[in-house]
């Protein structure tokens, strides 16, 4: 049919056109879209060209902040206040919960991120350290692939171990080394209650009346390498709690109060130290305090004084009764303490006969820090010797175990030493009196404000003892040898009372039947005349009681030191005259110094006598301590002589705050509350050593005693003067 070419092309044009005429149609079927199609593209050309203004925006996720998920009626009270279409807001909220979702778990998925991140690191940091030792000895095998920090714990091992073993297998050559004690042996420390003094006593041949100690009943027992590691060991782990204790600050472990000291939370102190040194004692009182405090004092010379025990106990006469060294594991290295290890035995008192002791046996370690501050820490050893201190319990001293405890001690850049103090202790304290229990659990008896208070004041009073300076508000010829010969005499003096009238295992106190209020409590003991030629032995009446005045300490303190009106409770200057011919200051409180007076009347019998008297305060209690001196004597010690060679009888009181609580807190300033007052007398009443004492000599003592407390009682009560 076509079969020319002109036909056979009209043909193929045709197809073509025909094709093409297809494939557009097609095409145009392709892009137009159906009527379904239509109305969803129109749609969602509105939503994309519809978008939410910035207020219903705010509106909407102020309301999806209270509910992320409304039911309908909020959404058609959100549709009326937006103007949005109920089902919009349904979806816009939708999309908020899912897209919070979605970030919220991206976040989450960035923290996991991190956690496996570390966790491979430390992973590897473990192979490493596993790849490094070696299986058999376990050793490092490569120590050059080790870590800087692997390397740093690995050193400080072998440092300790090093220690270690200088702490066990060290011989101490110190002079101190190696005073054992056992049931039947007496040693010698600081303090003593014992007239007789023998020489030789650790250095000193010549004590005065109370000093030497006589350590009786069962005492800590090291026997063996064994022994030494474990106090070692206890000493280390008590070195570094108390360190902590010492740096911690503030709650929930330190209760601040109203006053400087902080108060232990025994609570928080168990979840610390859970394991610290042993559990809590069955019965016992968990008691500990926290308090700070600037001394004139370098802290070298602070750090010998608390490692020589003859030292402390005098520094601290008021607080340490009677102390000794039992044995020196270390004597410290360098030249100095840094690293000293002894293991002692003290009993802390409060100068009352009416107050228990506490006794312990515990081990001393001090330590020269990196950065320059020493700590001094005391670490009970009761748990090594259960059976050892339970049977060495006495009626007279309180069950008690020193969990660590003890002092940091920091230069500071003025030349001054800045003391942090801390006293943890378990004690059982249902044995003390009533009257003193207020004092006891305030802290003022043997916590750390007692031991800060007493530091300053000695610092002080090393202070002032140095100084070249001689006070001219004296009527008698005072070189600077004899100011420092009689202010030696006078610390003598008060350390010798404060040992005396306390309630000590060694002091045999006896109860002065009769009525009244007061108990008086009276004790004899041999005494030794270091002064005379042929030291003749006497026996010494000592008689003590403690009362209470609704009066503040410093007030009463005030009247006792007074030479005006000594005249009110002292019989011997009744009707006389007292003149001060000296007063030596010894700190920075105008009531701590030291007099010289005597005493003129018509019917005075002691005119070759003279009076030396001390007056020391601080804000936890006060003492006014005094013994008639001959006057020949006196002579060569303001002329510089040896005081040393003299003994005396001293008589005084000792003040302290009752310890009430007043106003929501304990009163802890000398200047209000009442008062807590012990006086004691001692007077020769034999020279025969071993003759009975005669029921006259108590009798007079105990009306003595009775007449003063009465006296100082109408003197400084309102009423009175």
């Amino acid at each position: 049919m076509f079969n020319t070419p002109h036909q056979k092309h009209s043909k193929n044009m045709y197809q073509n056109r025909s094709t093409r005429t297809r494939e557009e149609a097609n095409q145009m079927n392709m892009e137009a879209p159906s009527s379904d199609d239509q109305e969803s593209n129109q749609r969602r050309r509105k939503r994309t060209y519809r978008r939410h203004t910035q207020q219903q925006i705010d509106e909407m996720d102020t309301f999806f902040k209270q509910c992320p998920n409304p039911n309908d009626a909020q959404r058609r009270e959100l549709s009326l206040r937006t103007g949005l279409d109920p089902t919009q807001i349904k979806f816009w909220f939708q999309n908020r919960r899912t897209s919070l979702k979605v970030q919220t778990d991206r976040d989450e998925n960035e923290l996991l991120k991190i956690e496996n991140e570390k966790l491979r690191d430390e992973l590897d940091r473990y192979k490493g350290a596993i790849s490094t030792t070696c299986k058999v000895c376990g050793s490092s095998s490569n120590a050059g692939e080790m870590s800087h920090e692997e390397q740093q714990l690995r050193l400080e091992n072998a440092l300790l171990r090093k220690e270690l073993e200088r702490f066990v297998g060290e011989t101490p050559t110190d002079s101190r080394a190696n005073i054992t004690s056992s049931n039947n042996s007496t040693h010698v420390a600081s303090h003593s209650t014992d007239f007789g003094v023998a020489g030789g006593n650790n250095g000193a041949s010549h004590r005065m009346v109370g000093e030497g100690l006589s350590v009786g009943g069962s005492s800590v027992q090291i026997k063996g390498l064994n022994e030494k590691q474990k106090i070692v060991e206890l000493a280390v782990v008590g070195m570094d709690e108390l360190t902590k204790l010492a740096r911690t600050y503030g709650p929930p472990l330190w209760i601040p109060t109203n006053y400087v000291t902080e108060i232990l939370n025994g609570e928080e102190y168990m979840k610390y130290f859970p394991r610290g040194n042993g559990p809590n004692t069955c019965g016992l009182r968990l008691e500990g305090s926290k308090e700070s405090v600037v001394v004139m004092i370098n802290a070298p010379d602070l750090v010998d004084i608390l490692m020589d025990v003859n030292q402390w106990s005098n520094m601290f006469c008021g607080i340490v009764s009677r102390a000794a060294t039992l044995e020196v594991l270390s004597t410290g290295v360098g030249g100095n303490y840094d690293g000293a290890l002894q293991v002692m035995t003290a009993e802390f008192q409060v100068p009352s006969p009416h107050v228990p002791t506490r006794q312990n046996h515990f081990v001393r370690y001090c330590k020269l820090h990196p950065d320059g501050i020493w700590v001094v820490a005391d670490v009970s050893l009761h748990l090594l010797n259960a059976a050892s201190a339970s049977s060495s319990s006495s009626s007279t001293a309180s069950r008690t175990n020193r969990r660590p405890s003890g002092c940091l001690i920091e230069t500071l850049p003025n030349g001054l030493t800045k003391v942090t103090w801390i006293e943890n202790v378990e004690v059982d304290d249902q044995v003390v009196q009533n009257i003193y229990k207020p004092l006891v659990n305030s802290g003022l008896a043997f916590g750390a404000k007692r031991w800060v208070a007493t530091l300053h004041r000695q610092s002080d009073r090393l202070f002032f003892r140095t100084a070249t300076n001689v006070p001219r508000e004296h009527h008698v010829r005072l070189t600077p040898e004899g100011k420092k010969s009689i202010l030696n005499l006078a610390e003598r003096l008060v350390a010798s009372f404060s040992t005396s009238i306390g309630s000590s295992t060694t002091h045999a106190w006896t109860k002065v039947p009769g009525n009244g209020p007061e108990v008086v409590m009276v004790m004899t003991k041999r005494y030794i005349d270091e002064s005379s030629i042929d030291k003749p032995v006497s026996v010494v009446l000592s008689a003590a009681t403690s009362f209470w005045l609704p009066v503040p300490p410093r007030r009463v303190f005030d009247f006792l030191r007074d030479q005006n009106t000594r005249k009110h409770w002292d019989i011997l200057s009744a009707g006389g005259i007292v003149h001060e011919l000296a007063h030596i200051s010894n700190g920075r409180d105008s009531g701590n110094y030291v007099s010289l007076f005597r005493i003129t009347s018509e019917n005075s019998e002691q005119s070759d006598v003279v009076v030396l008297q001390e007056n020391c305060t601080d804000v936890t209690g006060s003492y006014v301590v005094y013994a008639p001196v001959q006057i020949p004597t006196m002579h060569e010690i303001l002329n510089g002589g040896d005081s040393s060679r003299l003994t005396l009888l001293p008589s005084g009181f000792a003040i302290f705050p009752d310890g009430c609580i007043t106003n929501g807190g304990p009163i802890m300033n000398v200047g209000s509350g009442g008062s807590l007052v012990t006086v004691a007398f001692q007077i020769i009443v034999d020279s025969i050593p071993h003759a009975r004492l005669a029921l006259g000599s108590i009798t007079t003592v105990n009306t003595l005693i009775k007449n003063t407390v009465e006296r100082i009682r109408t003197a400084v009560m309102p009423n009175g003067i």
